[in-house]
């Protein structure tokens, strides 16, 4: 019997998953699912980063911070935001170019004994509605930087049941300055656990 598509053991995204243009790839992690350890949550919501942009970390060329950006696809792009949170990003397209996808949102769904715990017991609804939020609820940080998506720490497995056909609502990125006009925020429809400010059109 298949595994659930939910199951840790199930099918991991494959490298050829990432490889693909980078807005492409965040429309399409939506719906699927983040696994570390035995905590795992539902991708209600990313953002694109591209080096032709002066949002993108790697949009300043060759550093030791972007060399893992600049580096093959499927990888894990972890950073520290304001010195605090831990945010996680999926690198994509080809070895060269600077590209990833940021997961902001989560709908908790394994381990969430776990994940309530890491959090300080906050409400369900706020578990993971937020990339530094998500991380400490999964309970992964900086060491699981520069690590492969396929092989773990972290995997991300195919859409989970009821995402197969999700319904996405595109925005502007938030919490950036820079190339703040591009609409590559990318939300599952309905869904309360994004991260706010919400897009138009969320729960319309």
């Amino acid at each position: 019997m298949a595994a659930h598509p939910s199951s840790p053991s199930a099918t991991v995204l494959p490298v050829a998953f990432y490889e693909r243009p980078v807005v492409q790839v965040a429309q399409d992690l939506v719906g699927c699912v983040v696994h570390h350890g035995a905590a795992s949550g539902v991708i209600l919501e990313t953002e694109a980063y591209h080096d032709s942009e002066a949002a993108c970390h790697a949009y300043v060329g060759l550093t030791a911070r972007t060399s893992v950006l600049l580096g093959p696809p499927a990888r894990a792009y972890v950073y520290r935001s304001y010195g605090i949170h831990a945010l996680l990003n999926a690198v994509c397209e080809a070895d060269g170019v600077g590209a990833a996808v940021l997961i902001r949102a989560l709908a908790p769904l394994g381990d969430l004994a776990g994940m309530r715990a890491r959090r300080g017991f906050v409400p369900d609804a706020r578990l993971c509605d937020g990339p530094g939020k998500l991380t400490q609820a999964l309970g992964l940080d900086l060491e699981v930087h520069d690590t492969s998506l396929v092989d773990g720490p972290v995997r991300i497995t195919p859409r989970a049941s009821g995402f197969q056909d999700v319904r996405l609502v595109a925005g502007v990125r938030i919490g950036i300055t820079k190339a703040a006009d591009l609409p590559w925020r990318f939300c599952a429809a309905g869904h309360r656990g994004v991260s706010r400010p919400w897009p138009a059109g969320l729960l319309t």
